[in-house]
């Protein structure tokens, strides 16, 4: 599928690339971005296909009957993840930072609290702080590099401000997947303390072999508090489409939702719409399953390489394409060791205490890249990080 292509995306506007030496003083000319969570693989021809078209027509008029691209997201949860899904109930967000922002505003109200699972996607907290709401961060546990929730802590924590909870599945940064009894007691919790309960499930595609993952809208008896989010944008690499779906089965919840984006006047751009239907088909599904060995082979060359490194530990992933490593063994100051990852080893990746509590020791890296370029980056981190072997 042409996954080892070196593509240049310096100078295209891409903020993965074209931000890089502003944000982590990374030089552009010679670094290696692996911070935002964007592929540099082009997408499926299908996908390709359906921009062409457009193209070809020439006119670019509001989009109307979204008949087939409902249809397709409903085929893609049935056949991907067993999951029926009511057409009626999706919606479409610009992206799902703004499905997010908009559950948010429809189901909460300023200064009540907004329940997070951390370290997770830093994006929650700051649309979450900047909607008014109080961000209650609930700290997993890091058992032998493994994350745990814990529920007897968590419900101890729990005041009665907060209104609803966002989890983050597959989760972001670690790559871990939720077994069907973690869901659950998620589940039990949301039910214990009256939670809305906002599942973003982004990745939910990019599994690796030998795991699996379960839509929170499988477990029982959450319909009445559920809101699912999910969206072709990592998937399949077209996040500049900026749409995602937010999909609510409770009718009371779905009639709340549909008043707010009625409200603000919101609606989804063409291109996003005919990129993510002819994404959710049988050529994008033959894609994704290319897609994902790669990214695993990729998984492998980077674990290897950094867990060779004394003191460097990449959490064992089982989903996504982010690495969450851990440099707390090292004895270095998070200053020291990020300074060697950004200046010596000219690689931007994300910071780790901008995920919450419990991301201090560590970095994120997106390996979503070609190959060739993971063994250069694996390469210059043991080089950066030399004196410890």
């Amino acid at each position: 599928m042409g996954f080892d292509e070196i593509i240049d995306r310096r100078g295209t506007c891409s903020v993965k690339w074209d931000a890089m030496e502003a944000l982590y003083g990374v030089p552009a000319d010679d670094g290696i971005s692996m911070w935002v969570a964007d592929m540099d693989f082009r997408p499926p021809q299908c996908i390709s296909n359906a921009v062409a078209k457009m193209h070809e027509h020439g006119v670019y008029g509001y989009y109307g009957d979204d008949a087939p691209y409902r249809e397709a997201i409903c085929w893609w949860m049935k056949t991907r993840h067993g999951w029926d899904v009511d057409p009626a109930g999706i919606f479409t967000t610009h992206g799902l930072v703004n499905g997010t922002a908009m559950c948010v505003d429809a189901f909460t109200n300023p200064g009540e609290g907004v329940v997070l699972f951390t370290p997770v996607y830093h994006a929650f907290a700051k649309v979450i702080s900047a909607a008014g709401r109080d961000v209650v961060e609930c700290e997993m546990s890091n058992v032998n590099g493994r994350y745990e929730l814990d529920f007897d802590a968590y419900d101890a924590q729990m005041t009665g401000n907060e209104t609803m909870l966002v989890l983050c599945s597959p989760h972001n940064p670690s790559g871990r997947l939720w077994s069907k009894g973690e869901l659950q007691a998620v589940a039990a919790f949301a039910k214990r303390h009256e939670l809305i309960l906002v599942s973003d499930e982004i990745h939910h595609d990019l599994v690796f072999e030998g795991n699996e993952h379960i839509p929170m809208a499988n477990i029982a008896g959450i319909e009445d508090r559920l809101v699912m989010m999910t969206a072709t944008t990592k998937t399949f690499n077209i996040a500049g489409s900026h749409s995602g779906n937010v999909i609510v089965a409770d009718p009371d919840l779905r009639a709340r939702f549909g008043a707010r984006m009625m409200a603000m006047g919101l609606s989804p751009n063409s291109f996003g719409l005919f990129m993510a239907e002819a994404a959710y088909s049988p050529g994008g599904a033959a894609w994704v399953d290319d897609l994902v060995q790669y990214l695993d082979g990729n998984r492998k060359v980077f674990d290897a390489g950094v867990n060779a490194i004394p003191g460097l530990k990449s959490m064992n992933m089982q989903s996504t394409y982010l690495a969450w490593v851990d440099f707390e063994n090292t004895g270095m100051s998070r200053e020291e060791f990020t300074a060697r990852v950004q200046q010596n080893a000219r690689i931007a990746a994300n910071h780790g205490p901008t995920f919450g509590k419990g991301g201090e020791s560590f970095l994120r890296f997106n390996f979503a890249t070609p190959r060739a370029r993971v063994i250069e980056a694996v390469e210059r981190l043991q080089v950066a990080f030399g004196d410890l072997q």
